[in-house]
């Protein structure tokens, strides 16, 4: 799932090529909008908040979308249109008189009064890319859960809202010292959100997401994708955690047991798949990061 900074930056392309432009032709293609219509509206905003994405029309009206795993915005220029193997992923389409915005595969995908807001996006914590970030707010929220492990806090959405498991959540425990099943309690929250936030901030204007600041294949993360394979520190056996079902923020877990001193889960609590165990492609990560990220003369996120 594209992470708030792949987000964010699917919205600076996308203001690029529709905001300040009329629709011309808009077809949805959802059961529940079938018959709604943008034509005549001019494209104001086109903003995130954390993983969700609003683009404000005038009249009063918000489509809000939300990638989750498989969505994507597309753009075609002037006088152009997406290639023909696309047609059955098209969910809206929405024509200007210069580039048409295309709604790909996208899972959430719905019309609202633009003072309704609050009801999509309203019980998400601060935005960590947003102007109106509060740091304090999200550390009073995230402890709000004293007992709760740090990984699976700082993936609340409520708590801080853009942080994911890619390598956010992961690589922050990582950098911090933390086993990312310390309480939050015993963690240095203010340095740890100024951290993640530093690490997206800086990820708005590179490429890809990299947090040893090597951009080499196969060289951008401390821990995550790097099952089985010695820590880049201390040359520790990297260990590994495999989602477990039934747990509202259960995630794909890297860690070193050296360098993040801790709680850790028992062996026994560690199902795992083989491939991963034995250590990660990193570089297949990095390959589906960058197309979810978009690529030259498309709006992806």
């Amino acid at each position: 799932m594209p992470e708030g900074d792949s987000v964010w930056k699917a919205a600076r392309r996308m203001r690029g090529h529709v905001v300040g432009r009329t629709v011309r032709r808009s077809d949805f293609r959802v059961p529940q909008h079938a018959t709604s219509d943008l034509s005549g509206r001019e494209v104001l905003t086109f903003d995130s908040y954390g993983k969700h994405l609003l683009a404000r029309f005038s009249g009063g009206l918000t489509l809000h979308t939300h990638l989750e795993m498989d969505g994507a915005w597309e753009v075609a220029g002037p006088g152009k249109a997406l290639p023909p193997r696309f047609e059955d992923e098209i969910r809206l389409v929405l024509a200007t008189e210069g580039p048409t915005a295309y709604a790909l595969r996208m899972p959430v995908l719905e019309l609202l009064p633009t003072a309704d807001e609050p009801a999509v996006v309203g019980h998400l914590g601060p935005d960590l890319l947003g102007l109106a970030w509060d740091e304090a707010e999200a550390v009073r929220r995230l402890l709000g859960g004293p007992e709760r492990p740090l990984v699976e806090a700082l993936l609340d959405q409520r708590n801080l809202a853009g942080i994911g498991n890619l390598w956010r959540a992961v690589e922050t425990c990582y950098l911090r010292g933390h086993s990312p099943w310390t309480p939050v309690q015993q963690v240095d929250l203010t340095a740890t959100v100024q951290l993640v936030r530093r690490m997206m901030r800086h990820s708005l204007e590179h490429p890809g997401q990299v947090t040893t600041g090597d951009t080499r294949r196969g060289r951008t993360h401390w821990v995550y994708g790097r099952a089985g394979r010695p820590c880049r520190r201390c040359a520790t056996p990297v260990d590994y955690r495999d989602s477990v079902p039934g747990g509202a923020y259960a995630r794909e877990t890297w860690w070193c047991p050296h360098c993040q001193p801790g709680p850790a889960p028992s062996l026994a609590e560690r199902p795992t798949r083989p491939g991963l165990r034995r250590g990660v492609n990193e570089e297949s990560f990095g390959s589906r990061t960058r197309r979810l990220s978009g690529g030259a003369g498309l709006a992806r996120g």
